[in-house]
């Protein structure tokens, strides 16, 4: 019967014909199902489909399969066939991506955002364009027949990685605009993954990241932590690491202040001191109150004088050297970071950073201390106070870009950051009695309302108006306000033994040599002053019209503004020599007295300097008495004195203490000392 049928079949050769061209048709159907399984394949592995030589081989294998059976019939048995040869076929680029590198860290802290950055399209835009940036440096190459480097051309890393050390390279050229402009893109980078910039810590020299920290808003990681410190359980360890540092430091050749810290810091325990007061009043602060103690804590107290004491021999170059062949960088930064949350330790611990930082042999050492990720997180505190002291500190360490240095008591309000936008014009703000070069020039104190005092603090309140309100409405402007010790009184002086340096002379001499170093002089000068630092500007610019080297400072100032600058003396000073059996009036007091000689010979010289250099002055003037003790008020510049006789003067409203403190931005004082600066440098702005 089997042969019958067979034959039956056999006999029908339309029948076969028929059968013939079905498996035809099945075997092209097949063939398009093998590609199609091909392409899926290929790019679930997110291979090339016809890219990559080893999908390819395999689909004309399993192709040639195919044809081989399907002429013998067996359709299904050769659809198994390849269906197992594609299950068991072992994808060998799973073991390349198991050479690829990994990075495991002790510590958490990497970003959500970061973890998905990579599966994003973003990132692989970034990628691809990076790709495509690599090939184009290697074709230019070619053509311009300028050698790849070879690290960078024989590289087996991602096209990021690449990136990354094409601009470690670049940081490292002999070009300075190359230099800065690689250190400025490095900057930039905000997306790159944790490894990255883990990597680039890892690699950048010293000039780098002191680049790198003078950046605005750069991400941090780009620092190395400071190194590990053996840990210390006992917190008198650190104190007695204080004293013996400053025993080590030398106590000759040096000047009466520097002893009487020092002495004072050996001379205090560990036990709970009396409240230290200061003068009776405070023409800086809230309201004059009694200076209050630094803080109940014992320890701390012990490390404030200490560090005080540490400031002063930081001003002597020569004892810079002395403090960190002593271990002084390593000591601070361990003072540092157990007082994070007392900001006058800090500040006074940068300040010697600052300070130390004059000398550029020192450099090394304070970036391999890991100062230099300490410096780049202060600066971008929200606390003017701090932002400014690591400013300073980071500016003194860039050579990069700075000329200048910056002494102790000069400080950059703006720009903290390197800037491309051109610096044409310094303004520099002087205070005066018992100022200081922040908290003089803060918005004006009001009383909180309801809403105010349940969030407890004002949002739009700012500690320094020149640099939230006149470095944004000026931002081409170099923003310089400096800081010297005054006293009302002698009485519980901080140095009593200092007299011979309060008079108007010698402060003079010394800031202008802090302001020479500074730079300022070489571009166009706006002098700001209140009470009696408005007589000191009058001095240091009749001290450097009469010498060759300064007189650019003089040339170059284009406006004085005074506020309540007692240029004909004050009733004040009167006041306190009347009682001085109480007060001990210091010398800037004595030379404060109304209708002095010396005050009127200063006044007549600064008036011929001005006619002559034809800059222009503005005076306010106080109408409001002052509060200077309880029930007692008293009008500190009169009218009278505040009007220098030159210049146009303007009464306001307030007190002494709030006339250099506008209320407001848009309040009158402010936008008129903005007219001010923006008329006397007229077209320089421009």
């Amino acid at each position: 019967m089997f042969s019958c049928c067979f034959g039956v079949y056999l006999s029908s050769i339309d029948v076969l014909i028929t059968i013939i061209n079905v498996l035809k048709y099945i075997q092209l159907l097949l063939s398009l199902l093998s590609l199609i399984y091909v392409v899926l394949y290929c790019r679930v592995c997110n291979m090339p489909c016809f890219g990559n030589a080893s999908c390819y081989c395999l689909f004309l294998m399993n192709l040639t399969l195919y044809r081989f059976c399907s002429h013998s019939g067996c359709v299904f048995i050769t659809y198994e066939v390849i269906t197992l040869n594609q299950a068991v076929t072992i994808d060998t680029l799973a073991i390349l991506k198991e050479k690829q590198k990994s990075y495991i860290y002790l510590t958490p802290g990497i970003r959500k955002e970061q973890d998905s950055l990579s599966s994003s399209l973003t990132y692989k835009a970034r990628k691809e364009l990076h790709k495509a940036a690599r090939k184009f440096i290697e074709i230019s190459s070619r053509v311009l027949h300028h050698p790849l480097d070879d690290r960078l051309s024989h590289l087996d890393a991602d096209p990021h990685e690449c990136a990354l050390w094409l601009l470690l390279k670049k940081t490292r050229s002999n070009i300075w605009a190359e230099r800065l402009q690689a250190v400025q893109d490095l900057a930039h980078n905000h997306h790159w993954q944790d490894y990255q910039y883990r990597t680039a810590a890892q690699a950048i020299d010293q000039r780098t990241a002191i680049g790198l920290a003078r950046m605005p808003q750069v991400d941090l990681r780009f620092f190395l932590p400071p190194p590990a410190l053996p840990e210390v359980e006992d917190e008198f360890l650190i104190e007695d690491g204080l004293r013996q540092l400053l025993a080590s430091l030398p106590q000759s050749e040096v000047d009466q202040c520097v002893q009487y810290f020092t002495s004072l810091a050996l001379r205090e325990s560990s036990q709970s001191l009396a409240s230290q007061r200061g003068g009776l009043w405070c023409f800086g602060g809230n309201g004059l109150p009694y200076a209050q103690s630094l803080t109940t804590i014992p320890s701390e107290k012990v490390e404030s004088f200490c560090l005080q004491a540490l400031v002063q021999h930081s001003k002597v170059l020569s004892h810079c050297d002395h403090i960190v062949a002593n271990g002084g960088l390593q000591l601070l930064q361990r003072v540092y970071q157990l007082r994070q949350d007392s900001q006058k330790i800090q500040r006074n611990i940068v300040r010697i950073i600052g300070n130390l930082a004059l000398k550029e042999n020192l450099h090394t050492a304070i970036v391999q201390s890991g100062w230099v990720s300490v410096l780049a997180e202060m600066v971008q505190s929200p606390h003017i106070m701090q932002a400014s002291h690591a400013a300073r500190a980071l500016a003194n360490l860039d050579r990069d870009t700075e000329v200048q240095k910056y002494q102790d008591g000069v400080y950059v309000l703006h720009p903290h950051c390197r800037t491309n936008q051109p610096i044409k014009a310094d303004v520099l703000f002087v205070h005066g009695l018992l100022g200081a070069a922040f908290k003089t020039w803060r918005q004006k104190d009001y009383d909180l309302t309801e809403d105010e005092k349940s969030v407890g603090v004002r949002e739009d309140y700012t500690e320094c108006w020149p640099k939230s309100w006149l470095a944004a409405d000026c931002p081409n402007l170099r923003i310089l306000s400096v800081e010297y010790d005054t006293h009302l009184s002698d009485w519980r002086a901080k140095c009593p033994v200092e007299n011979q340096r309060k008079s108007l002379v010698y402060r003079s001499g010394e800031l202008l040599k802090k302001l020479k170093a500074a730079g300022v002089g070489e571009r166009p000068v706006i002098w700001v002053a209140h009470s009696m630092g408005g007589l000191l500007v009058k001095k240091m610019l009749l001290d450097a019209s009469k010498d060759p080297e300064l007189s650019p400072l003089v040339k170059n100032t284009k406006g004085v503004l005074f506020y309540s600058v007692p240029h004909f003396g004050t009733f004040m000073a009167e006041y306190s020599v009347n009682v001085r059996y109480l007060l001990f009036p210091s010398i800037e007091v004595k030379e404060l007295c109304r209708d002095s000689p010396a005050l009127r010979d200063l006044n007549e010289n600064f008036i011929n300097i001005a006619k002559d250099q034809e800059f222009k002055v503005l005076s306010f003037a106080e109408t409001q008495p002052t509060s200077v003790g309880p029930m007692i008020k008293m009008t500190v510049v009169h009218a009278q004195s505040a009007d220098l006789g030159i210049g146009d003067l303007i009464k306001v409203d307030v007190d002494h203490l709030n006339i250099c403190k506008p209320e407001k931005k848009d309040t009158f004082l402010y936008k008129r000392s903005l007219q001010f600066i923006r008329d006397s440098l007229g077209q320089i702005l421009h």
